[in-house]
């Protein structure tokens, strides 16, 4: 399996948008055609040549422009990662009840425990994306791919956990 496909499939695994998994295999395997049909958006963000490319980001602007990704700070509570949640379509169809999650008291990651064992039940997982140090990306994947998600992302040299 090349490392494009790998890009590929863990594409796949976060989420089901075509968009999202055909970007993510483009960028993976021709920058430089992912550089030309996204020029003006990628020189935005400071990426001003085919090199810069980073797969790992478009899977993250993917599950967010795809309504997949819960994008949190650091500093967000669990109020705030209760209403990130519930727009989630994976969450919201569960009809999971994020009260308690928004009455998690301390970090984030606190709270996002909290949420991942409320999802168990519906066999769901919450998969935190690492970007930077002040951004707190998640997303909610079946749990079945929970384990390969994290193996795909550390072979790719990045960091997916659970919680």
């Amino acid at each position: 399996m090349t490392e494009a496909d790998v890009w590929t499939r863990l594409a796949r695994l976060l989420d089901d948008d075509p968009e999202l998994i055909a970007s993510v295999g483009l960028a993976a395997s021709d920058p430089a055609a992912y550089f030309s049909a996204h020029e003006r958006d990628l020189v935005d963000r400071g990426i001003e040549e085919p090199a810069d490319v980073d797969p790992w980001l478009v899977v993250i602007d993917g599950l967010d422009e795809a309504g997949a990704l819960a994008y949190m700070d650091w500093k967000d509570t669990g109020v705030e990662l209760a209403e990130a949640l519930a727009g989630l379509a994976r969450v919201a169809r569960t009809g999971v009840d994020l009260d308690p999650v928004a009455d998690v008291d301390g970090d984030l990651s606190a709270a996002v425990a909290a949420a991942d064992a409320l999802l168990a039940p519906h066999s769901l997982r919450v998969v935190y994306l690492e970007e930077d140090s002040d951004a707190y990306p998640l997303v909610v994947v079946p749990a079945s791919d929970a384990e390969t998600i994290v193996a795909a992302a550390t072979r790719l040299g990045r960091e997916a956990r659970t919680f």
